[in-house]
């Protein structure tokens, strides 16, 4: 058959026809498809296997049109039909009519569609203007809200706690919904009430048009809820409600107020989200109040002893109501929290914290705060990257507005190197929580690892301009100029000025001795470290406070004293390593304080063993600090040719070094040497 005869035989057997026919079809089937299938919460591969299907069955179509014809007399193949035995063009018109009306169909839902897609970008748009989180967009979505700290009226005013617990049990039924943009915890906090409240104002800071207040007096077995919504950007009252109940039914309370306000503000909830906003985290009241306890300390306290009695306040909440899913979560967090900021990175305490996750995964093995806490256990228990965000991927369906969710997603994608995805997602994390200073820092350290001061000051300069006395920030802000350039001046200023009046003494101290070391004021450092409370240097490694007292002595030109203090600061790094032979940051701190004893073998042997037990391809924060590290010890030691090559590499990297740390004393042997100096030039050019 030529080629002309082929095409007059796909006219004469309508395969045109058909192919038209199936394509508009199959354009009405996904556009119905991709509206109801989410509806019904399907899995995404349905979806796929739905559109294999219909693209597989295209040419089986073709096929049958090819093959068969419809007679009077019912299907026949092609070859055994009368040449006009067809009944298909007298049916012409109506196929044409039905393949319009359907098309028609198809392209009103692809419309419909389009201005839904529309709809809601439009209501991402800001609303009204206003200072939101530095460093990311203003935008005001109409359907937003911040769950404002309910007013404790409570004769008994130890139960703040309670009326904390009442207000974030709200905020929590309302995050799970992922039609609403929902603030988190930490960024309301600041606004308890005691005083008169600019709503307007506090909407625009948050960047939210709602705002939900109220107050709760608990009095004997009885609890009285009071709660109104206000649209913040009018100051207008949108819904307001008195709740009188046993104090067994708080938590029906505050899944009605969360329910109220989903419907007021309009927001679409699945079948899953509504299911979540009426169950219980626990039938036993006792237990209740002492997670509420742990929760508190744990979110406004950090240090190891805080840590601990949350632990202990846990596992007395558990004992109570052995089916508490969400204390022993909490609890598990905690006991990762000592293991990973280093107060007890030891098999025992990580053990601890798998034995609280596995009670609750075995009550709740689908759980949002399960799949979190999963995350965060393969994160700080075994850097296990690919399963925890695969748990975070799981975590972030049942809690869309967690910040915690995206700021750990964003924690794992950099010590991955992802920079750009974990810039992102810390960007995320601080839209949800604008004024949670852990998510800002962690947007800042980016920055800062990437080297991107303009976009590092803008934001430290937007934190500041709310909180301006901060010390902590102040001086990170000052370290920005110093980074990019050397200077100490806004540096010196802060030290010298108000926010030093607030600081914490240790932290203080510890920015005195690090600023007078870069000067080389030798005796202004000894002095400092007089005044230095704890027995270690908090940071990478936890370096022992005699060994700089040591290096400092050393500098000093006392070498017998100078040799007394940095043994005893070796026994304690060399205790720590016995201990935890496999902590690559204890290693470096040991082999740090062995290159001031002018130990070189050793030095250069347990620095580079340190960078093995944590190679950059591992993680690519440690890893890069744990290089610069060794080329630190390779200058100390005089081995100038492998501290330059290994400055040159780590120069180049995210994390490495910056201008201003180039100014360390540890490297004063490597100055003058023209390799040197042009590494010092590219990092000067490049900022």
């Amino acid at each position: 058959m030529n080629a002309r005869n082929f095409l007059i035989e796909l006219k004469r057997r309508h395969v045109y026809k058909v192919a038209i026919a199936y394509g508009v079809v199959a354009w009405l089937l996904i556009q119905a498809a991709s509206i109801l299938f989410p509806t019904f919460e399907a899995p995404l591969w349905v979806m796929k296997v739905f559109v294999a299907i219909i693209i597989l069955g295209f040419p089986l179509a073709l096929i049958l049109a090819w093959a068969f014809e419809l007679t009077p007399e019912g299907i026949k193949r092609a070859e055994d039909a009368l040449p006009n035995g067809s009944i298909t063009p007298r049916s012409g018109r109506k196929l044409v009519a039905i393949t319009v009306v359907v098309g028609v169909i198809a392209a009103g839902l692809f419309a419909f569609q389009f201005l839904r897609q529309k709809s809601a970008a439009t209501a991402g748009r800001s609303t009204t203007s206003g200072s939101t989180a530095p460093g990311v967009a203003a935008a005001i979505p109409e359907k937003s809200i911040a769950v404002l700290p309910f007013e404790n009226l409570s004769d008994d005013k130890q139960n703040a706690y309670f009326t904390d617990g009442v207000q974030d049990e709200i905020l929590s039924d309302l995050a799970r919904i992922a039609d609403l943009k929902v603030i988190s915890r930490t960024s309301v906090m600041q606004y308890r009430s005691g005083g008169a409240r600019n709503l307007r104002e506090i909407g625009q800071q948050l960047g939210v048009a709602h705002l939900l207040e109220g107050s709760v007096q608990r009095a004997g077995g009885k609890v009285r809820v009071n709660a109104q919504l206000i649209d913040a950007r009018t100051d207008g009252h949108l819904w307001a409600q008195v709740f009188d109940r046993s104090l067994d039914d708080v938590f029906a309370i505050q899944s009605e107020i969360a329910k109220a306000i989903a419907d007021e503000l309009q927001a679409k909830l699945s079948p899953k989200e509504k299911a979540a906003m009426h169950e219980k985290p626990t039938k036993d009241v006792a237990a209740y109040d002492l997670y509420l306890r742990a929760k508190e300390i744990h979110q406004t306290e950090y240090n190891e002893e805080a840590m601990k009695r949350s632990i202990a306040l846990l596992e007395e909440a558990v004992t109570h109501d052995p089916a508490f899913v969400s204390a022993f979560c909490l609890l598990a967090e905690v006991h990762l929290d000592l293991y990973w900021h280093s107060y007890d990175p030891t098999a025992a305490r990580l053990e601890l914290a798998r034995k609280a996750l596995d009670a609750g995964a075995h009550l709740s093995p689908d759980g949002g705060e399960v799949h979190r806490t999963r995350a965060l256990f393969y994160y700080h228990g075994q850097r296990d990257y690919a399963p925890a965000l695969a748990e975070l991927a799981l975590a972030q369906r049942f809690l869309p507005n967690d910040p915690v969710v995206f700021s750990t997603l964003a924690a794992i994608e950099r010590r991955q190197g992802h920079l750009a995805e974990s810039t992102r997602h810390l960007k995320q994390a601080v839209t949800l929580d604008p004024r949670n200073m852990s998510s800002i820092g962690e947007l800042a350290y980016n920055y800062e690892g990437q080297r991107s001061y303009p976009e590092l000051r803008r934001l430290l300069d937007g934190v500041l301009s709310w909180n301006a006395t901060n010390f902590r920030w102040a001086i990170y802000r000052a370290s920005v100029d110093y980074d990019q350039s050397g200077d100490l001046r806004r540096a010196q200023a802060v030290l010298a000025g108000e926010a030093a009046k607030g600081a914490d003494p240790n932290e203080l101290t510890q920015w005195r001795l690090f600023f007078a070391l870069l000067q080389r004021d030798y005796l202004a450092a000894q002095r400092a470290l007089g005044e230095y409370r704890l027995p270690y240097f908090a940071g990478t490694g936890f370096k022992p406070r005699e060994a700089l007292e040591g290096s400092i002595l050393k500098r000093l030109g006392d070498g017998a004293k100078a040799r007394i203090a940095l043994e005893r600061g070796r026994e304690r790094a060399a205790a720590t390593v016995t201990k935890r032979p496999e902590d690559a940051k204890a290693l470096m701190v040991l082999a740090d304080i062995d290159a001031d004893m002018d130990r070189k073998e050793e030095a250069i042997r347990e620095g580079r063993r340190s960078v093995e037990l944590l190679p950059v391809d591992q993680d690519a924060i440690d890893g890069v600090y744990l290089l610069s590290n060794l080329a630190s010890i390779y200058a100390k030691v005089g081995d100038k040719t492998r501290a330059l090559e290994l400055l040159e590499k780590v120069s180049k990297m995210p994390f490495g070094p910056s201008y201003g740390s180039l100014l360390d004393p540890d490297l004063d042997s490597l100055r003058g040497d023209p390799r040197f100096e042009k590494i010092v030039a590219d990092l000067a050019a490049g900022e």
